[in-house]
């Protein structure tokens, strides 16, 4: 499976070559999407948390970039560097305030701080960095040859962050720290009492993800071109909340494909009106709950092993 998942990885970044600078870039922000989603596989799929921070660690990576560009004379790619620091030290700090206490309490907590995020952008003694409610611009790093136009070089980047993240996220849910998640995840209790430090293992988890929404969100920003307070807000922490549902909490691929669905799936309710787009998708998160526990990839997953089952 690591050969299938290299090859596919490979293969599309090869396949970016032969489309259109318009269809890569809609393609890098699918690529953004999942990037971010992998965070949240981590703590809630495998360390069983509620967030609704995502928003505020997608933005505090975005920022770090943008700031970073208008106030140092760094390397944009600094940014990138800078980006998952940030983000696992304002996660794990939600995780140590969160992680000890029960699912309504970390989804008050984390509501806190993603409505608190945009006012903090926005408040007078930090208006010098941030821009204040005008935001920043920044530039989006030059390729590091001709031949390669900005959206090229920037899916080839989401795609390698991707790859390289899904690898790393691999590792870690199969390793002694990921069982560790689990554990704290099916029951606290019986965690502890193997030796598990439960609010330091979610802080943790916390942490990791907090990285990976930071480093989606520096590539978001560079995309885009511009952060704003009004750009991360609850309804993007909700948004991915829904990729999360309807891709697979439980699983790297389930990133993959909300990812996918996060991107595209609007330009079939675009048509609707916003009232209608709305009305759908809150109709499909039901569904996906209760006929995909698992989301599409869970249904992937036991598709194939039905065909498996019937082959003779």
């Amino acid at each position: 499976m690591r050969t299938v998942w290299t090859m596919g990885f490979v293969a599309a970044a090869a396949l970016s070559f032969c489309l259109p600078d318009f269809i890569v870039f809609r393609f890098t922000q699918a690529a953004i999407w999942a990037i971010a989603l992998m965070g949240l596989v981590i703590v809630c799929g495998v360390s069983g948390q509620f967030s609704l921070a995502q928003a505020a660690l997608f933005g505090i990576g975005g920022y770090g970039a943008a700031m970073l560009a208008a106030h140092t004379a760094l390397s944009p790619y600094a940014g990138l560097a800078l980006a998952p620091l940030l983000g696992f030290a304002a996660g794990y700090g939600i995780g140590r305030v969160a992680g000890a206490h029960t699912l309504w309490t970390q989804a008050l907590v984390t509501y806190a701080v993603v409505i608190a995020f945009p006012q903090l952008l926005r408040w007078r003694p930090l208006e010098h960095w941030t821009g204040g409610v005008q935001g920043l611009y920044l530039d989006f790093p030059p390729p590091p040859t001709d031949l390669l136009s900005n959206d090229r070089w920037a899916f080839l980047m989401a795609v390698a962050i991707l790859g390289t993240g899904t690898w790393l996220a691999h590792n870690l849910i199969h390793s002694r720290s990921g069982r560790a998640m689990k554990a704290a995840r099916d029951q606290d209790l019986a965690a502890t009492a193997q030796g598990i430090r439960v609010p330091q293992t979610r802080a943790a988890a916390s942490g990791i993800a907090g990285a990976y929404l930071a480093v989606a969100g520096c590539l978001s920003a560079w995309q885009f071109g511009f952060v704003g307070p009004g750009s991360y807000n609850f309804a993007l922490s909700v948004q991915m909340l829904f990729g999360l549902v309807i891709g697979g909490m439980h699983s790297l691929a389930g990133a993959i494909l909300g990812g996918l669905f996060l991107q595209f799936f609007p330009d079939v309710t675009a048509g609707l009106g916003k009232g209608y787009s709305a009305l759908l998708y809150g109709l499909l998160l039901i569904a996906a709950m209760v006929a995909l526990p698992g989301g599409l990839a869970g249904a992937l997953a036991r598709l194939a092993a039905w065909l498996k089952d019937k082959r003779p």
